[in-house]
């Protein structure tokens, strides 16, 4: 449809301009008539350049003068720092009272059972206890009958010359007993759990009739607590100056660190025990199907070093003893409040359930990473079929990660959290598994929304479990006799204050 009068006003105006044009101007008015012109001209030229001006972007504020940044970073810090370490170092030098063991012509062998963590504790021990006992210590055979069935040497694991040179001012270590001793009779021990010096003092009498004593077991064999002060140094020296992993294992495993750094600046280390072996021995079966359970089941009536058969999976799990599941770690680390986009390694063995229930994580963070994408295949070549040596790796990845989480309280979580107290109290945050079940009871069940408020009371009951410098815990209240040992913090979960002291402290 035409606009018949907006055309009718567009002829008008053109004829009346036609009219201006064609009349004869005087010189006056065509001066004036050119300098109006320049005027408008000027303008026009202003009027576009403060525009263009405002078109430029605002200027960057920085994240020092921005509210709402700043508190975006603070939070960020308190995700990753580390809690403050109130001028606490490590103290591992012997006092003035210290005097080195001669390493006389009595020899210890051990035999090292477990798996790595187990070995490495023991190991440890076993280098006070020949001290206390003044023998020299042969380098200890390592478990190969366990549940992972590994095959590997002391050597494989271990750099055995750095341990031999490390403690050579404390105990005289030997690779393997004289020939003239090997087939002599051999008292054969099994030290008692959790014994104090006075005990080993007492096995010194073994001496006056044989001159070489075979340990079969060697972990746990030392107390907790009420140990003299540079024994409980000694075995610190052991354990993080002396016992170091073997060059190929520290190669690769800085390796794996760097490339972590590589991809992102920070990275948790998440230590995720849910494996086979793990399920089966606790009796924990939430959110399993009944032929999962049935087949742990049946596992744990076949293992026979297992005693305990007959387990309440429901039990286990109000009580705190199952290890999250990784369903359960997602929601958690969403409520301590760590991003979708947050780099976690994955430590563990073959997860029970496989890609299924890792999905269930991955909803959460699906920037998992495992050492088998980390490295090549021909890197892990060497490690392949040797279970101690591939928990090397995920040792030294979660020993030197920013925050390091546990899903359970095994052999290697106590002692990586120990290692990270030593080194200056990195952050580890550790689940209090009792109180989160009851928390994702509540929240599948409606009680509770997946909410801020949620997250505020998993926050709060994990502000006070993140690593910072406190002293060992002692036994439960209540519990008496040998029982009391099985109470309390592992030496090597917390070292202090024994090898962790003040600036101030000699």
């Amino acid at each position: 449809m035409v606009n018949h009068r907006g055309s009718s006003h567009n002829h008008m105006r053109t004829a009346s301009t036609a009219k201006f044009i064609s009349r004869k101007q005087s010189p006056r008015n065509i001066a004036l008539y050119i300098f109006l012109l320049f005027a408008f001209s000027i303008f026009i030229f202003v009027f576009n350049a403060g525009n263009i001006v405002e078109d430029h972007p605002a200027p960057v504020i920085s994240i020092q003068s921005h509210p709402q940044t700043k508190f975006l970073q603070t939070a960020d810090d308190e995700l990753w720092d580390a809690p403050s370490r109130h001028g606490l170092r490590p103290c591992i030098k012997p006092t003035s009272r210290y005097k080195a063991a001669h390493g006389s012509d009595r020899y210890l062998t051990v035999k090292s059972n477990g798996g790595l963590n187990q070995m490495r504790t023991g190991i440890s021990d076993m280098v006070a206890v020949a001290y206390i006992m003044n023998a020299t210590l042969v380098i200890p055979q390592l478990d190969r009958r366990s549940f992972w069935q590994d095959s590997s040497i002391f050597s494989d694991i271990f750099d055995e010359l750095h341990f031999i040179t490390t403690l050579q001012g404390d105990v005289r270590i030997v690779r393997e007993l004289p020939k003239e001793l090997e087939l002599v009779p051999r008292a054969r021990k099994h030290f008692t759990s959790w014994s104090s010096m006075g005990y080993y003092k007492e096995m010194m009498q073994l001496w006056n009739d044989h001159q070489v004593i075979h340990v079969a077991k060697s972990d746990s064999r030392l107390a907790n607590n009420d140990l003299p002060l540079d024994i409980q140094r000694l075995r610190c020296r052991a354990l993080y100056h002396a016992l170091h992993f073997s060059p190929p294992i520290e190669s690769l495993g800085k390796k794996l660190v760097d490339r972590l750094r590589m991809r992102s600046g920070k990275y948790i280390a998440l230590h995720l025990r849910y494996e086979k072996d793990m399920l089966a021995f606790t009796g924990c079966t939430s959110g399993l199907t009944d032929a999962e359970s049935e087949e742990l089941r049946i596992m744990r009536e076949n293992t026979k070093h297992w005693k305990v058969k007959d387990i309440n999976s429901t039990e286990q799990r109000i009580g705190g003893f199952c290890p999250l599941t990784p369903k359960e770690v997602g929601i958690f680390l969403q409520a301590i409040g760590y991003p979708p986009s947050t780099l976690i390694y994955v430590a563990s063995g073959e997860i029970y359930g496989g890609d299924a229930r890792l999905s269930e994580l991955m909803s959460f963070f699906p920037n998992l990473v495992f050492k088998e994408k980390l490295a090549t295949k021909e890197e892990l070549n060497a490690f392949a079929k040797h279970a101690s040596q591939s928990a090397a790796l995920d040792y030294i990845v979660s020993l030197e990660s920013d925050v390091f989480v546990p899903s359970y309280s095994g052999n290697m979580a106590r002692a990586v959290e120990g290692h990270r107290r030593f080194l200056g109290h990195r952050k580890t945050i550790t689940p209090d598994r009792k109180g989160l079940v009851r928390l994702f009871d509540e929240l599948e069940s409606g009680q509770l929304r997946k909410t801020s408020s949620f997250s505020d009371l998993v926050q709060q009951m994990h502000k006070n479990r993140q690593g910072a410098p406190r002293k060992r815990k002692g036994p439960s209240p209540g519990i008496k006799g040998k029982a009391r040992f099985r109470t309390e913090e592992s030496f090597y979960e917390n070292p202090y204050p024994e090898c962790i002291c003040s600036s101030k402290a000699v």
